[in-house]
């Protein structure tokens, strides 16, 4: 088998495995709840971050958040803490642990969602805005990896995918992040999906 072939099959075991642990399910369903508490009964903000790819992941929640998903609607309330000036601006003065941490001081409030993605589960910059997203009284979603690592314990909702490849784990972040889109849509816009 060649490793076009291989890598497809080991997309498709991880999808198959992720799928059949049914807590998996209700813990999206706990995740859309959340975006959706944010939007509907605090007129918050949904806040995402990551790192690498993952940072690439959160950058698509939240530009087809305030973008456009399938039809026309209104943007709905997103950040990416990606700004290239923001993070060189902290890593310098502060330290690169810092660069998500201090975005979420600044922007974030009670009732918000953090979306903090992190497929160790051991990111530190991440693991401190997650701390800080809690202690400014956030909902807090984790997209995670492996065992989930640090962040499993400290999230509301940790949704794990238990693979020790990265850029499988990425395959299935990103495929949630939409099934995230579709649900706060369905919610939100319901007319949208009749």
């Amino acid at each position: 088998m060649n490793y076009i072939q291989n890598s497809l099959l080991q997309a498709q075991d991880t999808l198959n495995k992720f799928v059949a642990e049914d807590k998996n399910i209700t813990l999206i369903s706990q995740a859309i709840e959340k975006f959706v508490d944010t939007i509907r009964n605090h007129d918050g903000r949904i806040m995402a971050c990551g790192n690498g790819g993952s940072m690439c992941d959160s950058m698509h929640f939240v530009e087809e958040l305030t973008g456009r998903y399938r039809k026309d609607r209104d943007p709905i309330a997103a950040i990416n803490m990606g700004d290239p000036s923001h993070i060189t601006c902290v890593a310098n003065d502060y330290g690169y642990e810092y660069i998500f941490s201090r975005h979420v001081q600044a922007w974030g409030k009670k009732g918000d969602t953090l979306l903090a993605i992190s497929t160790s589960g051991n990111s530190q910059n991440v693991i401190l805005a997650v701390e800080k997203a809690k202690a400014q009284g956030m909902h807090v979603v984790g997209l995670l990896g492996k065992t989930g690592g640090k962040l499993k314990d400290m999230v509301d909702v940790p949704i794990i995918v238990d693979c020790p490849i990265t850029d499988r784990i990425q395959e299935i972040h990103i495929k949630l992040i939409h099934i995230f889109i579709e649900g706060i849509e369905r919610e939100l816009y319901p007319e949208h999906y009749k």
